[in-house]
């Protein structure tokens, strides 16, 4: 029997998975040049089981980070990093990922790490790097006093931003009720291919539809804002004058030559439809005329993200132009005594090398944008400055946390003297890039402590991120300091649930309640413990026993894999090997071949819990790893056999 099992066995492991890999690999590379990045992180998750290589991790971080998974980007990332045949940008990626991910002591070290593998970056590179996480630390230690609010009324599944409040009515800018998309590539303009004329519904380039301008008034539904600017192909952010009789929006629309006819389109051209901004005037019975472009306009270049200060006398808005400081710079346009718009002049006092967004003011002249190359918590930021007549008065300032989140904090306006609207694509939202509306508010009633420790030694976890949810969808951040210690502030009549986890180990979550806490008690405390992950390290799942030569699940099985099913919700970057064993009794082969139906017995109850099959992978032992001496020939009791009809797991990739 031994020998038959052994022959079977080989017959499995011969076929060469580096050839079926590099078939596989061939396949996601055309769904990754077709930017389907969906499709891409299936096909490279299954090379990766065949063969794992550092361009395969690389790939699948790229491919998770356009699609705004941070976690499973940081868990590629990390893969990539650590190879022994990486490349010292890997490192650098890593790093990216777990600030990203708001880890900003571990992503500090791998920062440091990549400065020495590559002493040649510049060192104002890396020391911004470094002082980002220093300054995110302190700012999420120290948070300002703020309610945050997702705007579920005015959010959907897609993108969401540059909010304005104008009297009774929110403008803003989405690319809602879109066909089903392929998948979005980060670029800032419109490109298309120049085979054909765009489709003038569906963004061809990020497979979604085009951005427009939408506005709910009052209690109203959302709805299309109404304005006819011809065919443009993406349409907003919008800004308006003080009196609302004058509005200045971006569009994107098809290159025209010198005769105002569309160009050419050449074949196997890449075209490149630039953004410009438009004016439009409300006359005498409400409505919006037709769209004047902006003098400074040009096929060469994109303008946009206008904002118009309320007298209409000077116009800020974002452009590409060359000349210019960094990728996108702010500029400013004043007009003169005769209405002439003068020449655009660079804010070279508030741009940097990186890209800078989204001008606003707000009434006490306070100038806000969002930038990502300053000292930041991630991707964009929101800043202020002071601002007088194009000068520069003021140099610009963090926003802090949690007006600004590891991800892109951008658009911020105002609908009050203290309160308003911006837009962010962090972690929690309902779509790619949601509204949010801030308001000042009073300090919590209640003070959250704690220490994190390793489960197991009760060792103090440093770096442990800790996440606190309020029913109403708030959410705050916090590291544990070198003793494991951690700190919240809570709100009165209040639920939270609080999440603790760390690079390396399993999360934990726990509920807090302060609906009946007494005032006069301030300090609450809450203790908490992580367990360290080992890989490849079997753990047996307990009570799962099969009755002999079936391989169904029984109610008792089916209540220790929901645990195995909350695990893997917890955890959402780990992959498992469910392995499951029989006794020795019975044919070998047919034996390998039950425990087999029985390991994918267990990854299709997974499967229907929710738990994706790309993480679980079924193996089945049959009876070659018995844990008695129940072998052939020995005679042991029923209760002996059933010890080995068993089901284990192990994590293979966290």
């Amino acid at each position: 029997m031994k020998n038959m099992l052994i022959a079977i066995v080989l017959s499995f492991v011969s076929v060469p998975l580096g050839v079926m890999a590099q078939y596989i690999i061939k396949e996601a590379d055309v769904q990754f040049e077709l930017y389907n990045y969906s499709e891409a992180i299936k096909l490279y998750e299954q090379a990766w089981k065949k063969k794992p290589t550092v361009r395969t991790a690389r790939r699948l971080a790229f491919c998770n980070q356009i699609q705004q998974n941070y976690q499973q980007r940081e868990s590629w990332a990390a893969l990539a990093a650590v190879r022994v045949d990486r490349e010292p940008e890997d490192v650098l990626n890593y790093a990216k990922a777990l600030q990203e991910n708001g880890k900003y002591s571990e992503a500090k070290i791998q920062y440091q790490q990549y400065k020495q593998l590559r002493p040649d970056t510049s060192p104002v590179l890396t020391s911004r790097w470094i002082q980002s996480c220093d300054s995110a630390l302190k700012w999420m230690k120290e948070p300002r006093s703020i309610q945050i609010v997702n705007q579920t009324v005015l959010n959907s599944p897609q993108s969401e931003w540059a909010a304005v409040s104008k009297g009774n009515s929110i403008i803003f800018v989405s690319n809602r009720n879109q066909m089903p998309a392929l998948e979005k590539a980060k670029v800032p303009f419109l490109k298309f291919d120049g085979k054909k004329m765009p489709d003038e519904n569906i963004d061809g380039y990020l497979g979604h539809r085009y951005f427009s301008l939408y506005f709910r008034n009052g209690a109203d539904s959302v709805k299309i804002f109404p304005l006819e600017a011809g065919i443009g192909y993406h349409v907003g952010p919008a800004s308006f004058t003080g009196d609302g009789r004058q509005m200045f929006f971006a569009m994107a629309r098809i290159p025209e030559n010198s005769k105002g006819t569309k160009l050419k389109i050449l074949d196997g051209k890449l075209v490149t439809a630039t953004v410009g901004i438009y004016q439009v005037t409300k006359d005498a019975n409400g409505n919006w005329g037709k769209p004047e472009a902006f003098k400074y306009n040009d096929q060469a270049y994109s303008n946009t993200d206008p904002y118009i200060s309320n007298d209409g006398r000077y116009l800020y808005f974002v452009s590409n132009r060359a000349g210019g400081v960094g990728g996108t710079d702010i500029y400013v346009s004043a007009k003169n005594n005769a209405g002439e718009w003068g020449a655009p002049i660079n804010l070279r006092e508030i741009n940097t090398e990186g890209n800078e967004r989204t001008p606003a003011f707000d009434l006490a002249n306070h100038f806000y944008f969002s930038s990502d190359g300053y000292v930041g918590m991630g991707g964009l930021d929101n800043y202020v400055a002071n601002m007088k007549n194009g000068q520069l008065v003021s140099l610009p300032q963090n926003l802090g946390y949690p007006l600004n989140s590891p991800q892109d904090d951008f658009a911020f306006t105002f609908d009050s003297s203290s309160a308003g609207y911006f837009a962010s694509n962090r972690i929690g939202g309902l779509g790619e890039d949601d509204i949010y509306h801030f308001a000042q508010k009073a300090e919590g009633a209640y003070r959250l402590s704690g220490v994190v420790y390793q489960k197991g030694t009760r060792l103090p976890l440093a770096m442990a991120l800790g996440t606190l949810r309020n029913s109403n969808g708030e959410k705050m951040q916090v590291e544990t300091d070198a003793s494991g210690k951690y700190s919240f502030s809570l709100d009165a009549q209040s639920n939270y649930e609080l999440t603790f986890e760390k690079t390396g180990f399993g999360s934990e979550v726990v509920s807090v309640e302060t609906k009946e806490v007494p005032l006069v008690i301030t300090q609450l405390v809450r203790d908490l413990f992580l367990e360290k992950i080992q890989l490849n390290k079997s753990i047996r799942i307990e009570n799962i026993y099969y009755t002999f030569d079936h391989a169904y699940i029984t109610p008792a099985a089916a209540i220790e894999l929901d645990k195995l099913v909350t695990l893997m919700k917890e955890n959402p970057t780990i992959w498992i090997e469910i392995e499951s064993h029989t006794d020795s009794r019975g044919n070998a082969r047919y034996n390998l071949e039950l425990s087999q139906r029985r390991a994918e017995a267990v990854v299709q109850y997974l499967a229907n819990k929710g738990i994706d099959k790309s993480r679980l992978t079924a193996i089945g032992y049959g009876e070659t790893k018995l844990v008695n001496d129940c072998a052939d020939g020995v005679k042991c009791s029923v209760e002996a056999h059933q010890l080995n009809r068993r089901t284990e797991f192990k994590i293979v990739k966290q």
